[in-house]
């Protein structure tokens, strides 16, 4: 176990220096040049905390340079403030209180299936087991400063406003504790991981085009500023540590392990400091255990991968198969995607499900083979989808997690070489939600739908639909090429739906503006049927209020078959197609008649399965 960790520690120093530089170059074309229209935020985060393992708590120290590349000038600032959400009464707390159907792991059922009865596990924490960050001191540029905690947000009045293409410093001192595990941060968790450390440290809210994004922590996503974090965290020397950053000081955590030609510096007292840089993110999270067991496997030559987990024999066996699977997942993203951009990637036991960070993951492991591999792959393909091309998953969540599960369905149909229709279970649950009543349009912030299941669905099941309906729409190959494209162009930055779509409109050539509006900010379904034919003669109709192309499948009498297109006017233009294409079909018109070259049998309206019709009774039309 030491072997393994200290053979980490060797690599990682390798490679630190090497990537800030290319990463800071990367960010410097990006964002800082007044001329261009794009613009983000930048900070550099250096933080010093000392960790105590007998009461859960930690002081700290924050140095925090803000570089203001807005044009705007700015009077206040914000920070998160995420583990006082873990208090009774938060807004946390009344949430999972008051919504129809709370998350079981922040509230379980202690009632029956018939009749629950939803219990709050926030409201009974006890003030030992409470998280908090309080804030100490806060200063810019040495002047102290006025500030306000209100619940999760830290409200902060500046002594001298920070003027666009300015920098200024704040110098913090604050104490944290950490909560009882209970949802994705927290204490030993339900698999016994001492330390899942997510969200610990007060987080400077992110200003973009939009204003401040000072949302309280309710239970969904995040959104962060790009920038450099130096961390160093002063722990006892019995536990080991992974996450976020390259770790500086190798020599310095030893264990008595002495490299040729260098000396280890023994520790000093009952605890270590590890000392860790990450160039770049906009995050920075790190789990602890003092079982946990360290693997690493190379992925390129430029990229390895770590795994720490607990050194159990439930977890043991699956986790090393797992590993071999996480080295062909990463493949297969940085080709279909593009190349992860950091040296490393760690994949770690902890947390309470599955959650992307910053250069890593915390899952749990107590976890069939299949089960494993299914949340790791999901979890790395976040670190394209929200952590490279970082979009405020809080205001749209569905291009977080619709999209990573848009890749990971691709990737279980590489490497499981999966032959059926991969599909199915995500146009049926989208189906459930629609006819169930309670769906809400993709705009809607994910903390503000009125169901966890419309959240769920709507931003797993709904997003992926966005880009697996547009293969229905400019076809698979142009969907690929679309997701290269808007990986190389908005890498390191906020990108944003509109951003996306029009990376589409690109590649395709054809407008796709009535389909961002369609899809995401309206409720419309789609439903299109096949109304009458007689001989030669079919009428279809369009009885769902989102207009789509139309693909076309006529069986002839003769027992012969051809296939038609019917292009969508609104598009100006149609995908590529061996299909007859036949006049195009304005979204004002609600029929659409034309006349096949034979005599009909049989007709069917999209043979794909790849629209998302919400009737496909109506679909079939067998001539009597």
């Amino acid at each position: 176990m030491k072997k393994s960790l200290l053979t980490l520690i060797v690599l990682v120093g390798i490679y630190s220096c090497k990537t800030t530089q290319t990463l800071t170059a990367t960010t410097s074309s990006n964002i800082g040049k007044s001329a261009q229209t794009y613009w983000q935020q930048h900070v550099d985060y250096t933080m010093n905390i000392d960790m105590d393992v007998n009461n859960y708590q930690f002081d700290g120290t924050q140095r925090l340079v803000y570089t203001n590349n807005s044009p705007d000038k700015l009077n206040t600032v914000f920070y998160h403030l995420y583990f006082n959400a873990f208090q009774p009464n938060s807004e946390m707390d009344a949430r999972v209180q008051t919504i129809a159907d709370p998350d079981g792991r922040m509230a379980p059922n202690i009632g029956t299936k018939e009749n629950p009865i939803f219990e709050s596990r926030i409201a009974k924490l006890k003030p030992s087991e409470i998280g908090f960050q309080k804030i100490l001191s806060l200063k810019q540029d040495g002047t102290p400063l006025k500030y306000e905690v209100i619940g999760t947000i830290l409200k902060v009045t500046l002594a001298n406003p920070i003027l666009s293409g300015q920098k200024t410093t704040f110098d913090m001192i604050f104490k944290g504790q950490v909560p009882v595990q209970i949802r994705r941060s927290g204490r030993n968790n339900k698999e016994d991981v001492a330390l899942s450390m997510a969200q610990w440290y007060p987080k400077l809210a992110e200003y973009d085009f939009e204003g401040w994004h000072a949302d309280a922590y309710i239970a969904r996503e995040f959104h962060g500023v790009w920038g450099d974090f130096d961390v160093t965290i002063n722990i006892d020397k019995n536990y080991i540590l992974g996450g976020t950053g390259y770790l500086q000081n190798p020599q310095q955590i030893g264990y008595g392990y002495q490299a040729k030609g260098s000396t280890v510096l023994r520790p000093k007292g009952d605890k270590l400091s590890w000392h860790f840089k990450a160039p770049n993110v906009h995050d920075f999270t790190w789990a602890a255990d003092k079982d946990f067991v360290h693997d690493i496997k190379k992925v390129s030559e430029n990229t390895v991968m770590h795994f720490l987990y607990k050194n159990d024999d439930v977890i043991r066996d699956n986790w090393k198969k797992m590993e071999e699977d996480a080295v062909k997942t990463m493949q297969f993203y940085n080709k279909t995607i593009g190349e992860y951009p950091y040296k490393q990637y760690s994949i770690i036991q902890g947390g309470d499900g599955g959650m992307e960070y910053g250069m890593c993951t915390l899952i749990t492991g107590k976890r069939p083979l299949a089960g494993l591999i299914g949340v790791m792959r999901h979890e790395m393909a976040h670190s394209w989808f929200q952590f490279v091309l970082a979009s405020n998953e809080s205001r749209h969540p569905w291009m977080d997690e619709g999209f990573t599960s848009y890749i990971n369905v691709l990737a279980d149909q590489k490497l499981d070489q999966a032959k059926k229709f991969p599909y199915d279970r995500t146009y049926k649950t989208y189906n459930y939600l629609v006819n169930s009543g309670k769906n809400e349009p993709l705009t809607t912030h994910g903390d503000r739908y009125h169901t966890n299941m419309a959240y769920s669905i709507n931003s797993y099941y709904k997003g992926l639909l966005y880009l697996s309906q547009l293969e229905y729409l400019i076809g698979k190959e142009n969907v690929l090429k679309t997701l290269k494209k808007y990986y190389t162009e908005f890498k390191m930055k906020h990108p944003t739906p509109n951003d996306i779509n029009r990376t589409a409109e690109k590649i395709s050539g054809l407008q796709l503006g009535w389909y961002l509006n369609e899809w995401t900010e309206t409720l419309h379904n789609i439903d299109y049927s096949v109304k009458t034919v007689s001989g030669k003669e079919i009428t279809l109709e369009r009885l769902g209020k989102m207009p789509m192309p139309i693909d076309l499948k006529v069986i002839y009498t003769d027992g012969s078959n051809e296939d038609y297109h019917i292009p969508l006017r609104m598009m100006l233009g149609s995908k590529e197609t061996k299909a007859t294409k036949l006049k195009d079909w304005a979204w004002t018109h609600p029929t659409y008649t034309f006349n096949a070259t034979k005599n009909v049998k049989k007709v069917i309206i999209d043979t794909s399965k790849l629209m998302a019709d919400v009737n496909l009774k109506n679909n079939v039309f067998n001539v009597e």
